[in-house]
């Protein structure tokens, strides 16, 4: 077998790892109405989804260090392996409380589907061929945004809701089978140093404030109790955050090298996807919300309303893995943040008269501008280090938007009014939409001005075809 047959097989492998961590989110949020059905636990509703995301993004930076010293095809085999057997083990979940600790086993497993593909991509191919098969990959998203619900929905109301945790388990088996039989790897034998304690403080820094998240989030924290308990989760955090800066600065071979925020492509491209994530998750949520609360759509409606974004974000991906060898990360940065104060600009002017049209317009140039982004800053990101930081440096690109979103969601939570407790007044939801749109325009400021001071990637370029 030549080596193009050899990396098919594996870029076909990560495509189908990458499409089942994508296509979890939206394909179990569309049964749970039958799971909470069928395993009476309509008050953990929101544990099913918050346990998955809350381990995938900390163990996300560890699979990606852990990638790094023990190669890739090791680590990607055993996160899919955890992540399979956490799927197997929630379709055949028989309470609320046994499906939460299995979406967390899966979690724990899809930290490495997330983060290693787009690692292996940056290994296999050179900065041309690399920046089109990620936006390849990238465009994965927005098809799993399409497609998850409408299978979910085929599923539950035809098989069953379990069905939606065991199809992950022939399309595993393959992408693990693939790759572990044609992706090859020369790692140095020598002793290799895992840094249990910044895994530890780690762990229970994120642990602790995700959780604190969860329960602002989640409307949890109106009584004194629960106040006091976020008050608690939050310092716990910090002490744990500092304790782990601490030992990243001793260990031989820390989870997140502090090094990489030295590169200036890294840490620029960080904080840019940083602020495009919080407005991400911002326009996922709430744009449905404009659609059934302010336009008075069935939900229905607003899953159709969505579908621009849903096409234009994977086209955006592509877009930008054809143009970045050509135009430069500076260019598509700015294209994708234009594109997206623009769109953001329309939202904060939006009313209940605003014609379908506009509001298509602004989803779909909103789409454009986080393919565009979002797959520029993954090729950069990849492109700025050499193999043996390149695992920890996109696993902390893929943490940082993670976060972004969760305190996105959580901070504009605070400024969502629905009017009163029992029913959605659409004028005070309007008027506190109009103050987030505000807002996520604000940011787009910033996503513009930090776009415009993007470096150059020629150095990394030049790096990438002297190595091949």
């Amino acid at each position: 077998m030549n080596a193009n047959q050899t990396r098919k097989k594996v870029t076909i492998a990560l495509f189908v790892a990458t499409f089942l961590a994508a296509i979890e989110g939206t394909i179990v949020s569309t049964a749970m109405p039958s799971i909470t059905g069928e395993l009476q636990g309509i008050q953990q509703y929101s544990w099913i989804i918050s346990i998955y995301l809350l381990a995938t993004v900390i163990t996300t930076p560890v699979y990606g260090k852990l990638s790094d010293l023990y190669g890739r095809k090791t680590m990607f085999i055993i996160g899919a392996l955890i992540f399979l057997a956490g799927s197997m083990l929630s379709g055949v979940a028989q309470t609320m409380n046994q499906l939460i600790w299995f979406r967390a086993l899966q979690g724990l497993g899809a930290g490495a589907l997330t983060t290693i593909p787009y690692t292996i991509i940056g290994d296999l191919y050179s900065f041309e061929q690399r920046a089109k098969v990620q936006g390849w990959m990238s465009s994965i998203w927005g098809i799993a945004g399409i497609s998850g619900p409408l299978f979910g929905g085929l599923l539950v109301d035809y098989i069953s809701w379990r069905a939606i945790f065991y199809m992950n388990l022939p399309f595993g088996i393959v992408a693990i089978y693939l790759l572990s039989t044609s992706l090859r790897e020369a790692l140095e034998k020598k002793k290799r140093h895992i840094d249990f304690p910044g895994i530890i403080t780690f762990t229970i820094a994120m642990f602790c404030f995700l959780y604190a998240m969860t329960l602002i989030r989640n409307e949890e924290g109106s009584g004194t109790s629960a106040l006091g308990l976020i008050v608690l989760l939050l310092a716990i955090s910090i002490v744990f955050f500092i304790l782990f800066a601490r030992i990243e600065k001793r260990s031989p071979e820390p989870i997140i090298p502090f090094q990489l925020f030295r590169n200036r492509i890294i840490r620029m491209a960080n904080i840019d996807s940083f602020l495009l994530c919080v407005i991400n998750v911002v326009v996922i949520f709430y744009l449905p919300l404009w659609i059934q609360g302010v336009y008075g759509k069935p939900a229905t409606y607003s899953g159709l309303a969505m579908i621009p974004l849903s096409i234009a974000w994977p086209l955006g991906s592509i877009l930008a893995g054809n143009w970045i060898s050509k135009k430069g990360l500076r260019y598509i940065s700015v294209a994708g943040a234009c594109f997206l104060l623009a769109s953001s600009i329309g939202f904060s002017f939006m009313t209940a008269d605003t014609p379908n049209v506009l509001f298509i317009a602004y989803t779909f140039m909103a789409g454009l501008s986080f393919g565009l982004s979002l797959t520029s800053l993954t090729v950069a990101v990849s492109s700025a280090v050499e193999w043996e930081l390149r695992g920890s440096a996109v696993a902390s690109n893929n943490f940082i938007r993670t976060l972004g979103q969760t305190i996105g969601i959580t901070i504009f939570g605070l400024l969502l009014q629905t009017g009163s407790a029992d029913r959605i007044e659409p004028t005070v939801l309007a008027g506190s939409l109009h103050t987030i749109f505000f807002w996520v325009a604000v940011l787009s400021v910033f996503v513009v001005i930090v776009s415009l001071r993007m470096p150059k990637l020629k150095q990394a370029v030049q790096q990438q075809r002297n190595a091949s």
